[in-house]
C-alpha cells in the first residue's frame, strides 16, 4: 500500500491512494479553501469503513438478515497541539427483521478485536470504545 500528496495550491493537495485520487485541503481560517476533507477526519473514516466492512461481512456469513447499516465514528481531540485523537466511540446502527443482538455483538467484537487493522493501529494511542445500536434501541455495554 503507497499513499503520496501532491500540493495543487495553499493548503490543497491532491491525494493519491491506489489509483484514486482526491482533495484534501485546510479550513479557510489557516490558508485553506475547504476543498476537500482534513487528515484527521479521514482517520475516523477509515476506521469506520474498516470495521463496517468487516461486520457486515461477518454478519452476512451469520446470515443475519440487516436492511440498514451504518457506522460512525466521533472523536475528542486533546485541545492543545498536535490537537491529536483522545477517544474515538464508534456507532453501529444495524436495521432488519429481527438482528440477533449476540451475533451483531459478536460480529462487533470480531472486527474490534481481531480483523480491523486501523482500529489495532489506533488502540495503543487512543480510547477505543463502541455503541451498538439495533432497530433504534441502544444495546446496553457488554457484560465483562
Amino acid at each position: 500500500m503507497k499513499a503520496s500528496v501532491t500540493l495543487r495550491d495553499g493548503m490543497a493537495f491532491d491525494a493519491h491512494l491506489n489509483g484514486h485520487t482526491f482533495i484534501i485541503d485546510a479550513e479557510e481560517r489557516v490558508g485553506g479553501r475547504d476543498l476537500g476533507p482534513r487528515p484527521k477526519g479521514l482517520t475516523l473514516v477509515s476506521l469506520a469503513g474498516c470495521t463496517a466492512m468487516d461486520v457486515i461481512s461477518i454478519l452476512r456469513k451469520m446470515r443475519v438478515e440487516v436492511t440498514h447499516f451504518e457506522v460512525s465514528a466521533r472523536a475528542v481531540l486533546a485541545p492543545e497541539h498536535p490537537k491529536k485523537f483522545e477517544e474515538i466511540v464508534v456507532r453501529y446502527e444495524v436495521e432488519g427483521p429481527n438482528p440477533d443482538p449476540a451475533k451483531v455483538r459478536r460480529a462487533v467484537e470480531l472486527s474490534e478485536e481481531r480483523y480491523c487493522g486501523v482500529s489495532a493501529t489506533l488502540k495503543p494511542a487512543v480510547k477505543l470504545s463502541s455503541e451498538i445500536v439495533i432497530n433504534g434501541e441502544l444495546l446496553p455495554p457488554a457484560e465483562g
